[in-house]
């Protein structure tokens, strides 16, 4: 079944046209990359997608709602989630606060009721907290509960993040460069992660990244793009094989993968 159908989408920063006619139908359960030079409009369609970024034209449907016009908090409440290509945890919060404060959108306790304690906020704040922790068990974080996020190594806030994003219940999460500054057995150990997510929680999941070990390994398919412009869309191995990739993006990468 679709799970997001993204029809002509194009983005101009003034006169430059950053992402140009984009077209993609995304299934449920896919594990799809999205790929290419820096400055091809990767980001760009992510935060179109999110609501960072209001589409200058096309349309982009999740599950029949359109998402041209609402806001991100909207977007998230439909069930879209994602990372971010550089992180962006509360640094002086714990690692719980951090997942916790993911829970907002669900809140259906008053100011007053929060204010004044009452029965309400009290059981929701409670729900709220060991929910939040039982993610962080799934993750093998919940010996970092009540750490300060900024005391851990990269590689672990990198999972808090991903945590984070799954505490909003997402049906579709959006991961950008999840890889970034981590060695090979970090990306050994990533891959398996998110296999390990998608099949847990029964995602969609669409992914940036540069490591091409990586995307080769896990997306069943990948669409390429270069200036904004889509060039190739398909399979891992029709990807790696497809002259107009190789000559705009993986070059000399193609012999290690």
């Amino acid at each position: 079944m679709t799970l997001l159908q993204i029809n002509h989408v194009s983005h101009y920063f003034g006169g430059l046209k950053a992402v140009d006619e984009f077209n993609l139908d995304l299934h449920e359960g896919e594990l799809v990359g999205l790929i290419g030079p820096n400055g091809a409009g990767k980001t760009t369609v992510f935060n179109l997608v999110t609501g960072a970024y209001r589409a200058s034209e096309g349309s982009l449907l999740f599950q029949g709602h359109e998402l041209v016009g609402k806001p991100p908090h909207v977007i998230n409440g439909l069930g879209i989630a994602r990372t971010f290509q550089t992180i962006r945890l509360w640094n002086q919060m714990t690692v719980l606060d951090n997942v916790k404060v993911a829970h907002h959108g669900r809140i259906t306790y008053n100011p007053a009721e929060a204010f004044l304690r009452l029965p309400r906020y009290r059981q929701q704040e409670r729900e709220i907290e060991d929910h939040s922790l039982e993610l962080l068990r799934l993750f093998n974080l919940e010996q970092d509960a009540h750490e300060r996020v900024s005391n851990l190594p990269y590689g672990a806030q990198r999972r808090v993040e991903i945590v984070r994003a799954m505490a909003s219940q997402p049906k579709l999460l959006l991961l950008d460069e999840p890889a970034a500054g981590m060695n090979p057995q970090e990306i050994s150990e990533l891959m398996d992660f998110i296999h390990w997510i998608r099949d847990e929680f029964d995602l969609t999941i669409w992914l940036i990244e540069h490591q091409m070990r990586l995307v080769m390994n896990i997306c069943e398919r990948i669409k390429v793009l270069d200036f904004g412009a889509t060039i190739a869309e398909g399979t891992p191995q029709k990807i790696q094989n497809d002259p107009r990739v190789v000559e705009a993006y993986l070059g000399e990468q193609v012999e290690e993968l």
